[in-house]
């Protein structure tokens, strides 16, 4: 009997990956294609749109070579995608701009405007998206505003994945979920809010139509097919974005399961069955189904920050690593084994990249607090581990206020390769943290959206028997009780130095100028 096989395709900000998985979730097959971040100005951040789409061309093609499967074997294919991109296209499909991702924050000034009128947070209360530079939204009136020929000769504002869509098929297509992760849509109307469209200075002629994250496409053209090795008619689902696809990729779909990623910047992410926005700004909300919406919240400092203080500060942690053939993490980390919860005191404020959620503050910078003499190197890399976990724990603490308090943490990303830091989490929220097997929730979310979409899963909830769980972890409630004292002193830290965050930057972007 023929075996039916689904793909997972994720187009991730450092590289596109595409899965091949059987229909029991084991990987058959993988591609992965890396491609460069541009950076042409200070707090600039881009990619270019052919790159990543022959990334995508490549990284499908590699994918089913790996996995040696024919063409007929496959049963669909599924897209995830980083959220917040945007492109101006020209009528004929052509870029007119790079494509400007979520990292970038050229329109801090647009996003700022938003915020002090009060409009900002009645489109974000309609949208379920921050006012934040990340966001579309504000992209868009900073290009309208800056480069008006641009803006004027764009006949379509698109994510990447539109634009791989739109190559790939002819059409102008976008799923509620990487819609809803604009600013520019209304979660309970399912449709371009027209307050936030008057505010970019668009209409819904500039968008592409709205689809749900199940829409089936099929019909690719046929070069592309030819060149990736299946037939035209191989059905695509236009799937979500890679962080409401996450959650579904570790079974984390029911309200009271919490979903932590840390990768490279992090994220904590909880499903419940209708819209919810917070009065207070914190959090967003973005679509997974109709009847899953995810509420969440982004930070830019995840394991980003290990990496910088690894490269500044942990010469001899890496020269150790060197003799011993290990990675230099894992010396780091077993340093920091040795200290006490807490690092004796010492804080690490860790937005050397500004912060999204829960605070949405791109002027925002790091700080170590509480240095005594009688710190060490160890004591600093704990403290980054541990201040790495309270920037996600803060978001959790937005999430307990909107939808109620945690039954089960479900933690994936390059994080949970350490031991140490799994504990960690779990001493720090007080819950016992699950860790799946598989480290790709994204792209074989996608799979798995596609499989329901397909009729190969009759039920969303049918994932569960797919996740195997690899590790568990019980907190320690003494560990527990130090953490939230110390969370208490961590957010008094910040909300103390909000003027003087301005400041800093202020001068920071003097000195750049």
């Amino acid at each position: 009997m023929t075996q039916t096989y689904f793909i997972g395709l994720d187009i991730g900000t450092t590289s596109t990956k595409a899965i091949v998985f059987t229909p029991s979730g084991a990987i058959r097959g993988t591609g992965n294609i890396d491609y460069q971040l541009l950076v042409p100005q200070p707090s600039w951040a881009e990619q270019e749109p052919e790159t990543i789409f022959a990334a995508v061309i490549q990284a499908l093609k590699q994918a089913l070579e790996h996995a040696g499967i024919a063409k007929s074997e496959i049963g669909g294919i599924g897209f995830s995608t980083a959220m917040h991109s945007l492109i101006a296209v020209d009528p004929s499909g052509n870029p007119l701009t790079n494509s400007i991702i979520w990292a970038d924050n050229r329109s801090v000034a647009q996003a700022d405007r938003l915020k002090a009128d009060g409009v900002g947070h009645q489109i974000y209360l309609a949208t379920g998206t921050p006012i934040h530079p990340m966001s579309p939204l504000p992209k868009i009136m900073w290009l309208r505003e800056n480069f008006p020929d641009t803006f004027r000769r764009a006949a379509k504002f698109i994510s990447i994945k539109e634009y791989v869509i739109y190559r790939l098929f002819g059409e102008y297509i976008v799923d509620y979920s990487i819609a809803s992760a604009t600013g520019l849509f209304n979660l309970r109307k399912l449709d371009w809010d027209e307050e936030a469209l008057r505010v970019a200075g668009i209409s819904k002629q500039h968008l592409s139509e709205p689809v749900p994250t199940t829409h089936i496409l099929r019909g690719m053209k046929i070069r592309y097919a030819e060149e990736i090795g299946i037939d035209p008619d191989t059905p695509f689902v236009v799937g979500a974005s890679d962080g409401v696809l996450a959650n579904l990729g570790i079974g984390a779909i029911d309200p009271g399961q919490v979903a932590i990623t840390i990768g490279t910047s992090g994220a904590v992410r909880t499903v419940v069955p209708e819209p919810i926005t917070d009065p207070k700004g914190r959090t967003f909300c973005y679509v997974l189904t109709e009847n899953h919406w995810v509420i969440g919240g982004p930070s830019n400092n995840g394991g980003i920050m290990l990496r910088w203080f690894r490269d500044e500060f942990s010469w001899p942690e890496v020269e150790k690593a060197k003799q011993l053939g290990v990675d230099p993490y894992e010396v780091m980390i077993q340093a920091a084994e040795h200290v006490r919860a807490g690092a004796d005191g010492l804080l690490f404020l860790p937005f050397l990249s500004g912060e999204r959620a829960p605070y949405w503050n791109a002027q925002a910078r790091g700080s170590f607090f509480g240095i005594g003499l009688h710190h060490k190197r160890e004591h600093f890399i704990r403290a980054v581990l541990e201040g790495i976990l309270f920037s996600v724990y803060s978001i959790g603490i937005a999430l307990r206020d909107l939808a109620g308090g945690a039954k089960e943490i479900r933690a994936s990303g390059g994080f949970a390769r350490s031991r140490e830091w799994r504990q960690i989490m779990s001493d720090m929220f007080g819950y016992e943290v699950l860790i799946p097997e598989s480290h790709e929730s994204s792209s074989f979310g996608a799979a798995l959206l596609a499989m329901h979409a397909l009729g190969a899963m009759d039920d969303l909830q049918d994932v569960k028997k797919m996740i195997h769980i690899s590790h568990r972890h019980e907190p320690d409630l003494e560990r527990s009780s130090v953490y939230l004292e110390l969370f208490y002193i961590y957010e008094r830290v910040y909300y103390n130095l909000l003027e003087e965050y301005k400041l800093i930057a202020e001068f920071q972007k003097r000195l750049n100028n």
